[in-house]
């Protein structure tokens, strides 16, 4: 007979095993080209944000963080902002969604060192939120479109 405490992990693998896939597809994340570069379309971007009257939470530069622990990493910035009138509007009808807001961009240099733009689409937190009547999604994806295409053209 085999000893239960030998079968623990076995136990503990198969059940990660049995978790489902991450709940992000790939179509709630869109994804843009930039002409600039990282930093110049961060910029462009944080600017955009400032000139709109929304509040700029963070800025965070991933590959200065990398290489404060001694690692390397591709350019990599994000932007944390919002509107907390519409940040709220959205959070009334699910507070949870507050998870996934404000609202984050990431300005990176991908695989072939060509700057790229991705964020979440607004409308993906209908999937994950009980969100669905909030008018104020529509907005925020009308608005996250036009900001990160003026910030990268």
């Amino acid at each position: 007979m085999i000893p239960r405490l030998l079968l623990l992990p076995f136990f503990v693998l198969f059940s990660f095993s049995l978790q489902a896939e991450p709940s992000v597809s790939t179509d709630d994340i869109i994804h843009k080209s930039s002409k600039h570069t990282v930093k110049q379309t961060m910029d462009r971007l944080e600017s955009i944000v400032k000139e709109k009257g929304l509040t700029i939470f963070a800025r965070i530069d991933h590959q200065a963080g990398a290489e404060k622990v001694g690692m390397k990493m591709a350019e990599a910035e994000v932007l944390i902002f919002g509107n907390p009138k519409m940040g709220t509007a959205i959070m009334k009808f699910d507070t949870a969604a507050g998870l996934d807001l404000p609202l984050r961009v990431l300005v990176y240099a991908d695989k072939d060192g060509k700057t790229a733009i991705a964020y979440h689409n607004p409308q993906a937190l209908r999937k994950h939120y009980a969100v669905a009547e909030s008018p104020a999604l529509v907005m925020a994806e009308g608005a996250l479109g036009k900001i990160t295409s003026e910030a990268a053209n």
